[in-house]
């Protein structure tokens, strides 16, 4: 007859073969841009894991951030999500270093065509785009131009009873600048408006606070969907949509 102790021995050794003998848990990838006839059938925020077979029609690009790297499906034809995603961590490193929203770098950064000038970081904030900013610390808020010729002030004004106002200066060839939070505090929730040198509205910003640390794209993602940060959003996926295709 067996001992107890056998008994607990066998029991466990068991429950590990039965925990071995069980399928992984498939990866799961979220969509960050669908373009296309079937972009309404898998609109940006779609959770999809890699077994998961999709069809697209001639025209669609459907791109999806997982833990293991960006995967651009493009149509028409069947595909698996899982299959052969590209892995782009350094581009995803460089663009989402929270310590480069401590420091004003100088000059532009141009997008893989060559084409158009794009944000070198996740945490500046665009002054021509409206909309929800994602940060991890109000405090330290860098305001980005896409443009770096000559020098140029605008004004942001903060809504409210006091509204009040600051002035930012891009000196010539210098697309970032720093926003003093002793002349304006950043708030979470809070609504401002940039005002440009020629007293036009460039943007109309909300900001809220990320609460955690996001070091893989899926994840970050997720958190800027559920945030409402789409313009971010936008230039995640845009960035690792073309590092991907670069390295295809």
């Amino acid at each position: 007859m067996f001992s107890v102790r056998m008994k607990q021995a066998l029991a466990a050794m068991a429950l590990g073969g039965a925990a071995l003998a069980l399928p992984a848990a498939a990866m799961a990838g979220v969509v960050v841009k669908s373009t296309g006839p079937s972009s309404a059938r898998y609109p940006v925020g779609t959770k999809l894991d890699d077994a998961t077979s999709i069809t697209l029609k001639p025209g669609d690009v459907v791109t999806v951030l997982t833990s293991e790297g960006t995967r651009v499906i493009k149509g028409a034809g069947t595909f698996r999500v899982g299959d052969r995603p590209q892995v782009a961590t350094d581009r995803f490193a460089s663009l989402t270093r929270k310590r480069a929203a401590t420091r004003v770098r100088t000059g532009a950064v141009r997008a893989p065509d060559d084409d158009v000038v794009t944000n070198p970081s996740l945490w500046y904030v665009d002054i021509t785009r409206s909309g929800t900013v994602c940060l991890y610390d109000l405090a330290t808020v860098r305001l980005w131009r896409p443009g770096t010729e000559g020098t140029a002030t605008y004004r942001i004004t903060g809504h409210g009873e006091s509204a009040v106002q600051a002035e930012v200066t891009f000196d010539d060839t210098v697309t970032v600048a720093a926003l003093d939070p002793a002349r304006l505090p950043v708030t979470e929730g809070g609504h401002y408006m940039i005002t440009g040198p020629d007293g036009t509205t460039s943007a109309e910003l909300n900001f809220v606070l990320l609460a955690d640390d996001y070091d893989a794209p899926d994840m970050l993602a997720e958190a800027l969907i559920a945030k409402g940060c789409s313009v971010q959003l936008e230039a995640l996926a845009s960035t690792l949509e073309a590092s991907a295709e670069a390295a295809s």
